[in-house]
């Protein structure tokens, strides 16, 4: 199974925002122990580090996606996906930008808190909770 994490449920990771952390460092466990693999964009990277900064500093921040560097894989923002988001049916560029990195992934399935988002897509989108719920 390939997960490919929306930038808020990264946060919700890293920045162990309750009551939201619980399922996605479950997700992350999974992810560590092999039986999943999780999915981030090269985006999130750079938004999650900025927010982080902001609330714990930048060494805090850098040392967090240096270990969640370790149980995921980055996939690449390239002029492929660059043009897919400017001529999608988004309203929201940076949600356009994750849909179709998950895409270009091959992801399964794409994590995310605002799935209202992400209408008339070709993947399931799921909140942490739900994909955990989905889980035999």
């Amino acid at each position: 199974m390939k997960l490919f994490l929306d930038t808020n449920i990264m946060l919700d990771l890293l920045g162990e925002r309750i009551p939201f952390y619980n399922p996605i460092a479950k997700i992350a466990t999974l992810a560590d122990q092999g039986k999943i693999t999780i999915v981030v964009s090269a985006l999130s990277y750079a938004t999650v580090s900025y927010v982080l900064s902001k609330y714990e500093g930048a060494k805090s921040a850098i040392d967090k996606l240096r270990k969640f560097k370790v149980i995921s894989d980055i996939c690449d923002l390239d002029a492929t996906i660059i043009e897919k988001g400017l001529n999608s049916h988004f309203s929201d560029f940076e949600d356009a930008l994750q849909y179709y990195s998950a895409i270009q992934s091959n992801c399964d399935i794409l994590l995310t808190r605002n799935g209202k988002d992400f209408k008339n897509v070709t993947i399931p989108i799921m909140t942490a909770e739900e994909y955990l719920a989905s889980m035999p």
